[in-house]
């Protein structure tokens, strides 16, 4: 039976999310399986990898096949060095404690690795939401300075009012007064005739 490692599909649409198999090589992609290794969420930055990679160089030991993402995964995980090393321990070439010293090692470095790789990330996240912040904080200041001069030309255009306003009661007022005077003289003007009358 030609058993092969390989991812199985799961998760929502858009949002995938993988199971780490051993499955017999003729079965559905997403079917029966042997046994499960470990899990992919490719959504995440970096991806998150959980392998079993004693579970899975056992199955490399005894011919199992992986697919080229899953061969990619187990390379990321460390199981194909693994693979190695018990293959060079079964041949006299290492002890079992050099092989593990070489492991650890390995795994040590790796995680430095994923480790500056996550505080690049999270500086780089930083830095963009700083960015944002400057660009609102001045998208704000101009709406602001935007609005100022709103006020100002009300302003203008309500002494422009009042201004007419008083034009317009000087106006009424010196009409009103013309008005009067010219009353006033034509009083005068019929009283005299009398006055004159009278002393003739």
């Amino acid at each position: 039976m030609p058993v092969k490692i390989r991812l199985q599909r799961h998760g929502k649409k858009g949002k995938p999310y993988y199971w780490i198999v051993a499955a017999d090589a003729r079965s559905k992609r997403d079917g029966k399986y042997l046994e499960k290794l470990g899990a992919y969420n490719p959504n995440t930055n970096p991806a998150t990898v959980e392998l079993n990679v004693d579970g899975a160089v056992t199955w490399l030991q005894n011919g199992a096949q992986p697919t080229d993402t899953a061969k990619a995964i187990l390379s990321y995980k460390g199981a194909l060095l693994k693979n190695h090393l018990v293959g060079g321990v079964r041949k006299g070439a290492l002890t079992e404690e050099q092989a593990e010293a070489k492991f650890n090692a390995w795994l040590e470095e790796k995680a430095a690795k994923v480790q500056a790789k996550e505080a690049g990330l999270s500086k780089a996240d930083a830095e963009a939401k700083a960015k944002a912040l400057e660009a609102e904080k001045a998208a704000n200041e101009a709406r602001i300075a935007a609005a100022i001069p709103a006020p100002v030309e009300e302003e203008v255009v309500a002494e422009e009012t009042a201004e007419a306003v008083t034009e317009e009661t000087t106006e009424v007022v010196a009409d009103e007064k013309t008005e009067a005077v010219a009353e006033e003289t034509a009083e005068a003007a019929t009283e005299e005739p009398a006055e004159v009358k009278e002393e003739e």
